[in-house]
């Protein structure tokens, strides 16, 4: 699969490159098509991520039920990374689908997600929130989804039976 779509981006880059070298369109039209492409393409890249099922490099949901967590941790070689899957809280209810989130390595985040797993092992399912961290600095409005967060994960409480 990933063969056929790099041959079709190639496709796509030599109808462009035919198309800007060899027709008599307007300039504005030239441009037109260099910018529609090069949208598509970003955009390509970004489905094709959720397709393969990576772990989204994006926000948590701000409600969301810890299913599993992997660390790894930094080292001289590479940063390091958080690798959580939970299941977003809509409306109430546990999403019918669960999401992986890549997050930026983090000391404290780190303690808390190992900590909430271990309560998840013994069978205490783990309900965490996520609220972006406040003063947002430079360009930050320019990456959205990335964003440093105030994680919290505490239990979930028992659900209560109505009584007989």
């Amino acid at each position: 699969m990933t063969l056929s779509i790099a041959i079709t981006y190639a496709a796509l880059l030599a109808l462009t490159a035919l198309a800007l070298l060899y027709s008599r369109w307007p300039a504005w039209l030239k441009g037109l098509l260099v910018a529609g492409v090069t949208v598509l393409y970003f955009h390509g890249a970004a489905v094709l991520q959720a397709v393969w099922g990576l772990p989204a490099d994006e926000a948590l949901p701000p409600r969301f039920i810890l299913l599993a967590a992997v660390i790894d941790e930094p080292s001289a070689s590479h940063p390091g990374a958080l690798y959580v899957w939970v299941n977003r809280i809509e409306d109430g209810k546990p999403a019918l689908e669960p999401r992986a989130y890549k997050l930026p390595y983090a000391k404290d985040l780190h303690a808390l997600l190992n900590e909430g797993m271990k309560k998840a092992r013994q069978g205490v399912s783990q309900l965490g929130t996520a609220e972006p961290k406040a003063g947002r600095k430079g360009l930050a409005w320019l990456r959205p989804g990335r964003d440093e967060q105030n994680v919290k994960i505490r239990d979930l409480p028992k659900p209560q039976l109505p009584e007989k």
